[in-house]
Order: C-alpha cells, then structure tokens, then sequence
C-alpha cells in the first residue's frame, strides 16, 4: 500500500521566551504559522517481510537514515502505540526535500508529522488529531503544529479530521511550545530565503538567556490582526525575540535581512524560530517572484510563495 503527503514548512509570525523551568527548558509564547513550501513524503507498506523494517531514504545525501532521522523516529512511536498489532512488514519511507535544511523552518518535524499521518492511515490505526499530536510531543515541540497543519492542507487527510477542531493553517503555542490554540491565519504572498550557516536551535536558547530583550511582540493585538486582517497590527507585532542572539552571531544573516528589508517595500521582514531563515512580506505573487530572483545572487537558497489558509 502506498501513501503520498506533502510535508510543509512554518514561519514563525512571533516569538518570545516567557522564562525557564526548572529543567532548564524554555517557555515560550509564540505564532507559527504554515507556508506552502514543503517537502514530498512516500510510504509504501509491505507486508511480505519476516520482520518489522525501516528503510528510509532522502535526495539530500547528507541526512542521516537512521534513528536520528525525525521521521525515521517517528515509525518507532507509531510501532510502540500500535502494541501487540501484528507488524511484520517492510515501511519504505522517500522523503524528497526542498525546505532547508537546520533553517527555523521545521523541516525535519514535519518529515516527522507526516510519518506520524501517514502510518496512520496505512495501518489503519483511526488516532485522532489530540493523539498524532500526543505522539508528535514525543519527538519534538514543533511536531505537534506540523501534525494539525497537515491536517488542514493535504487532500488525503481533509476528509479524515473534518471538523476536528484542532485542524488549522495557524497556532499559539505556548509552554514548551505543545500546548496549541489553533487561530485565523495569515493571508499573504512572502519570500523566504536562508543564509548558507546552520544556526544551533540549543545554543540559540542558552545564548539568549544573558541578552537584553528590548523588544516583544503583543500576543493579544497579534491574534486580534489576524482576526480582523489589520495588517498594521499584525506587522507592528511580527516580533522574535531570537534574532537578537542570532543576529548579533551571525552577520550573514543580518545582511540577508537588511538586504530583505530593502526589496520588501516596507512590509515586516523577520527570522524564523532560532534562524538562519528569514522571510519577507510581498503584495502579490508577481512581487515575491522579483524578489526572489534578487535574494537568490546572495542566497541560493531563496524561495517565493506564500502562506495556507
């Protein structure tokens, strides 16, 4: 049996760090928000092996395959809560990237979101939305989002979580970044376009811990923009408090958003969870094309398109 999903990427439209537990993670506030781009995700179930079998393979041959890959970890939750079913089986798992890599783009967790849906179906489990995303807590914070905006856009699964109240293209999350309250989301074309550095999600959250914050988003008029469209609103508060360790350690991407900042004709420009990505508003989609065309001499990898909804 075989299964196709599309894996898409976030942007996040806020960010801010409420304090630390004693466990030393972050508590955060922040709006994350689905975007078109997305990766190609294959499975083909097989259950003609002796025994349970991984086999999983991706067209960026620097990725590993194995258990540190998200989505490979994602197959062996979805084994434990299947329990004492009866899988002897191969799982081929294809994965065709286009989201960047170790971008603040949640990549990887959607690789693994979109396992979690796929197995899903294919072993006809019936979990419901609150339970991919129970599983999806397991292997990351940003699982969990990418779970319930799956949901909301591929075709395939439309029709299984309808009316699910969890289904949504946009989210608050606050806690560790699991606890989610689906919202109205942002209606625009944007570009995005990621700097060629790896920024350390870890040490991004450690370092911020021992800079000043001179500025945050308004949560409460963020949400109220999106829901009345007020695009003032929603570009004064598009805010993250990340870009100021990451911003002040990385030249590069203060160049790219400096240079964003120039062709996007005064609309927000910001950088995605802990970076290196950064994203601009356009007005249409002719706009984000030009755009993109000129931050791609500075950063191959740049990308026109826009947000669901």
């Amino acid at each position: 049996m075989n299964l196709k999903l599309k894996s898409y990427a976030k942007i996040n439209l806020t960010l801010d760090i409420k304090g630390v537990t004693e466990d030393g993670m972050h508590l955060v506030e922040m709006v994350m928000q689905q975007i078109l781009l997305c990766d190609d995700i294959n499975m083909k179930w097989t259950t003609d092996a002796e025994a349970f079998d991984i086999n999983l393979k991706t067209n960026r041959k620097y990725l590993p395959t194995d258990e540190r890959n998200l989505a490979y970890k994602a197959a062996l939750v979805m084994k434990e809560i299947a329990g004492d079913r009866d899988l002897h089986g191969r799982l081929d798992i294809n994965i065709k990237k286009r989201i960047p890599v170790a971008a603040g783009l949640a990549g990887g967790s959607g690789n693994g979101a979109a396992v979690l849906h796929g197995l899903n179906v294919l072993w006809g489990m019936d979990l419901s939305l609150a339970e991919l995303c129970g599983a999806g807590a397991k292997l990351g914070s940003d699982v969990p989002f990418c779970v319930m905006g799956q949901a909301a856009e591929n075709e395939t699964l439309k029709e299984r979580f309808a009316g699910d109240p969890l289904v949504c293209h946009c989210a608050l999350a606050t806690g560790t970044g699991t606890d989610l309250e689906p919202l109205k989301g942002l209606e625009s074309h944007l570009v995005l376009s990621k700097p060629p550095v790896s920024v350390s999600t870890a040490k991004a959250y450690q370092g911020i811990d021992s800079i000043e914050i001179p500025a945050r988003p308004n949560t409460a008029e963020m949400i109220e923009g999106l829901n009345t469209k007020d695009d003032y609103l929603i570009e004064k508060n598009m805010v993250n408090v990340l870009e100021n360790y990451t911003l002040k350690e990385y030249p590069t991407v203060v160049y790219t958003k400096n240079k964003m900042q120039e062709l996007c004709s005064g609309h927000a420009v910001l950088m995605s969870g802990s970076g290196p990505s950064v994203y601009g508003l356009a007005d249409s989609i002719k706009q984000s094309r030009s755009i993109c065309e000129e931050m791609k001499k500075i950063n191959r990898e740049s990308f026109w398109t826009r947000t669901t909804y």
